[in-house]
């Protein structure tokens, strides 16, 4: 017959065992390899010999660090070495509850005479050896629980084993809801009803059910200080047991498990009224409200572990972790040890430490309003203390409340927001070598030395990190042409985007400027609700590296809101804030001191050299001497000079103030709830146009055109289209896919500049044939997969954006761009 033992299947599993009672085989027979740690292996591994013994102790202390790396993994681990000695069992007894999982032990009792005979021919240890063994196993046996093992399953050789994998109680990630989470009900059955209605649900006196399916979730404290303790047992104990609600424990729940099983307990908090409550009821719901609360869990894991719900709150590294310690935490929360002015406990603030990709709902502290903070908030606003009964729907995370009837209890603290900081970033949240998630291209690899750039520019120059929801990527140029003289043509770009299945794309006007991004908001407000901004601020304006364009304000976001405002783009948007991708003209307003440094002075110099030595050539050839060569060069140069000089003079220009400053935007990112960016250009187009038109002195129309691939008149036409622009002094056209393409990633737009603004990049003489010659040699393949890897963590951190997701989140995928910027790539392509 089969025996089954269960294994929880996140635990430590030491297998105890005399020298030859078969652990090793036992192991390969029923873990997985990469599970199974082995002491012989780890003896192996640091003296080249499994039966060194005098390295025992080393292989024990890279067993152990590696048993605790995969345990904080959450990963299940076995460990393969004797363990009769109390001492050696003790070390993982310890380790597993440094890492909150439960310890257990698998005892292979085998006979002393079995033992022997296996012994002979294999190890041939000295008898003594073996009986000593054999003995400490006996005496070991029926202390390992006291021990601190949760589970000891003792085999026999005859026993045929079958391993049955235990989920905890706490996991219950397939459950993806909906759910309606429930703070602090605290006795206040009037106010449940009420809530519970407004939900959506049916309620009666001893049940309640959803019709849509919906399951609730307290986060416990459902008793104490209220008029009606009992009837809001009643009420959950039924839903719980009609399988239309789960229940996590709060520390109010074990408290009075306590007093009704006869402890010695404090009758203070409201334990008094509870208990007088439920003097009045039976005797039989007394005892199934007891064990209703007694079997409580301290956490629940759900919709696939997206989200956690805790009286208290939770860690991250304590998610699906079972130990004393874990249920303390979410009972109690974190506490410092000391007490407030009201005789409290002083609770540290664990949730602006919280980094976990799981939201974490709770209760426990009072507020008078559920706040976000990180991925946690708090649904704990005081019914019973004549506040507000809140709960929250999940996944929406929309917040629903009934205001309480009236205060039923004395707080023994007053009620008052926490006055926090702005959410304050960590150092670690971006250095080092990280891995950052995108919903478009998977797990993207920033390196350490990449981040540690970033963090100088960040830190030093980019405006408040709260303002800084997305940074533009790179733009990938189109692939080398090999036409006369020309070093890039739209005819690549289109071929591009045929073999990549697009059927049409927009040919867009590159404005020659500076790349901005504009946050506005609607108001003050906005910004301070939205975006955090303490100052009065209510929208920024930056360049793809994160600085402040305007260092005052000089009404520039006064005029681009009051243009949104005729235009109503609020109401279109459905939004009080929008974030918009730009081009801020001239040039020259930010690249002044550039244009000074480099541009201006390679100009002059050859514009006043040049004409020089043509002369003095023209002179010598006067005189009969053979120069023709060398005076056609100088001509040439000459002209690529002064074509030099007149392709970045076209993009200069002065300013005063807003006096000669112009805003082209050509995508509306996102707005409040939805992500725009990857919309049809059409949108964006029509919507752009009505903006613009609201402040034609200021905003900047971005002409457009659209092309057919599959028709060869349209993509002449878009030939056409790209020559006159550039012919006319335009930089060029970014084309971009008319449609998102499904199912695929391709290239967001790839930029087509033109052959005179190239001198700007490449230098006048750039089109010299041993020059272009040489410069069709460049390599796309780098900054291609650059402009990609950029775009798809641009999409993640606006994504995260509207999800309203902490700041640290956001952060993450825009300080990415920033340090893929440090990439080794050719900054002219």
């Amino acid at each position: 017959m089969t025996k089954r033992i269960a294994i929880p299947d996140l635990s430590l599993v030491a297998l105890v065992g005399v020298t030859g009672s078969g652990k090793s085989s036992f192991a390969r027979e029923h873990f997985a390899a990469t599970q199974i740690l082995s002491s012989d292996a780890f003896r192996a591994m640091v003296a080249d010999d499994e039966n060194d013994q005098s390295a025992t102790s080393d292989a024990f202390d890279a067993l152990h660090y590696v048993a605790g790396t995969r345990l904080r993994a959450g990963r299940l681990t076995v460990v393969d070495a004797t363990h009769v000695q109390r001492d050696d069992r003790a070390k993982l007894v310890t380790l597993a509850r440094e890492h909150d999982v439960l310890p257990v032990a698998v005892v292979l009792d085998v006979p002393l005479g079995t033992l022997r005979e296996r012994n002979k021919g294999h190890r041939d240890l000295p008898e003594h050896v073996i009986r000593r063994q054999h003995d400490a196993l006996r005496r070991s046996i029926r202390h390992l629980a006291k021990e601190g093992f949760r589970k000891v399953h003792v085999l026999s050789p005859e026993d045929s084993v079958s391993i049955e994998y235990e989920r905890a109680y706490n996991d219950k990630r397939e459950l993806t809801g909906p759910f309606d989470i429930i703070g602090d009900v605290h006795g206040c059955h009037a106010e449940l009803v009420s809530l519970l209605t407004k939900l959506g649900y049916v309620v009666s006196p001893d049940t309640a059910y959803h019709p849509e399916g919906r399951t609730a979730v307290f986060v416990g404290d459902l008793v104490d200080r209220g008029p009606d303790t009992p009837g809001v047992l009643r009420l959950v104990m039924g839903m719980v047991n009609a399988g239309n609600a789960l229940c996590v424990s709060g520390n109010h729940e074990h408290k009075l498990v306590r007093a009704l099983g006869g402890k010695n307990v404090k009758v203070s908090h409201g334990l008094a009224e509870s208990l007088a409550q439920l003097s009045e009821e039976s005797e039989e719901f007394r005892t199934a409200a007891r064990e209703f609360m007694y079997g409580l869990v301290s956490h629940y894991r759900l919709d696939g572990g997206q989200l956690v719900v805790a009286h208290a709150g939770l860690k991250e590294e304590y998610h699906g972790r079972a130990s004393a310690r874990v249920r303390s935490f979410c009972l109690y929360g974190e506490t410092s040890g000391e007490t407030d002015e009201y005789g409290l406990p002083v609770r540290y603030p664990w949730a602006d430490d919280y980094r976990g990709a799981a939201t974490v709902v709770y209760g426990h502290t009072p507020v008078p309003e559920a706040e976000w903070v990180n991925n946690t908030i708090c649904l704990d606003t005081g019914c019973v203390f004549g506040g507000a009964l809140t709960a929250m729907r999940w996944p929406a995370k929309e917040l629903v409340s009934v205001p309480a009837e009236r205060m039923y209890y004395e707080p023994a603290k007053p009620l008052e927001t926490p006055t926090r900081a702005p959410d304050v970033l960590r150092i670690d949240d971006v250095l080092g070598a990280r891995h950052v998630d995108t919903r478009l291209m998977g797990k993207l690899k920033i390196r350490e030395e990449n981040a540690a750039g970033a963090l100088e520019v960040m830190s030093r120059f980019a405006i408040a990190p709260q303002w800084l929801p997305y940074l533009p990527p790179t733009m990938a140029p189109c692939a080398t042409s090999t036409m006369d003289g020309m070093l890039e043509h739209p005819r690549e770009a289109f071929n591009a985007y045929r073999s990549d299945g697009v059927p049409a794309v927009v040919c867009e006007e590159k404005h020659m400027g500076s790349r901005a991004v504009v946050v506005l908001c609607r108001d003050q407000e906005v910004g301070r609700r939205r975006f955090g901004a303490l100052d009065g601020a209510a929208g920024a304006v930056y360049t793809r590296t994160g600085r402040a364009f305007f260092h005052e304000r000089n009404g520039f976001l006064d005029r681009l809101r009051a243009a949104a405002n005729a235009a109503d783009l609020w109401s279109t948007l459905d939004s009080d804030w929008v974030v918009l991708d730009a081009e801020l003209l001239p040039w020259s307003a930010k690249a002044d001191e550039l244009l000074k440094r480099q541009y201006a002075p390679v100009g002059a110099a050859a514009t006043s050299a040049l004409p020089a030595a043509i002369s003095a050539l023209e002179q010598a050839t006067a005189r009969g001497v053979d120069l023709t060569g060398l005076l056609a060069e100088q001509r040439s140069r000459l002209s690529n000079a002064r074509g030099y000089v007149a392709a970045y003079g076209r993009y200069c220009w002065p300013v005063d103030g807003l006096e000669g400053i112009s805003l082209a935007p050509f995508t509306v990112l996102a707005a409040e709830g939805q992500v725009h960016a990857t919309k049809p250009r059409d949108w964006h187009s029509a919507l752009l146009d009505r903006f613009v038109a609201a402040d034609p002195a200021l905003l900047r129309s971005t002409r457009r055109l659209r092309v057919d691939l599959a028709d060869e008149a349209s993509v002449a036409a878009g030939i056409d289209w790209w020559t006159e622009l550039t012919e006319a002094g335009g930089e060029g056209m970014v084309v971009k896919p008319a449609e998102p393409v499904a199912g695929k990633l391709v290239q967001p737009g790839v930029k087509c500049r033109g052959r005179e603004y190239l001198r700007i990049v490449y230098g006048p003489d750039y089109t010299e044939p041993r020059h272009l010659d040489r410069l069709r040699q460049r390599s796309l393949g780098r900054k291609r997969s650059l402009a990609l890897r950029e775009y798809a963590l641009g999409i993640e951190s606006l994504s995260r954006f509207v999800a309203a997701e902490p700041l640290w989140r956001v952060h993450e995928p825009v300080f990415a761009v920033l340090a893929l910027e440090s990439e080794p790539v050719d900054p002219r392509l």
